[in-house]
């Protein structure tokens, strides 16, 4: 079992135990997810790009909860949706690589269709 099913059967074990798998609809999953993003976005809001590299240990800490909320959330849409996680990442790489070539976009911030 991969580490990722680990992840997924605890989360899954943890669920049941409380009788929350009928909240854990994948909708109900999504929503979740995009509000720990905000939760996440709101650690950073006001600071500058140098503050933003250079959280103190304590605002790191509560970025590190927030980024497992949405990882968790994430591990949890997308057993329910019966999404293979590590095989859909690395096909989403290999579409990216195709999309971003290395000689067309180094060093720019630009969308493929601005360059295609």
């Amino acid at each position: 079992m991969s580490d990722i099913e680990q992840f997924q059967q605890r989360l899954l074990d943890f669920a049941r135990a409380r009788d929350w798998e009928q909240f854990h609809a994948p909708k109900n999953l999504a929503m979740a997810l995009i509000v720990e993003a905000a939760e996440l976005v709101e650690h950073f809001q006001w600071l500058s790009e140098q503050q933003s590299e250079n959280l103190p240990a304590d605002k790191l800490q509560e970025v590190a909860y927030e980024l497992a909320d949405i990882f968790i959330y994430t591990l949890r849409l997308s057993q329910r949706l019966g999404i293979d996680l590590p095989a859909t990442v690395t096909e989403k790489i290999a579409i990216n690589e195709e999309k971003y070539p290395v000689e067309k976009v180094q060093g720019s911030a630009k969308k493929y269709t601005e360059y295609t």
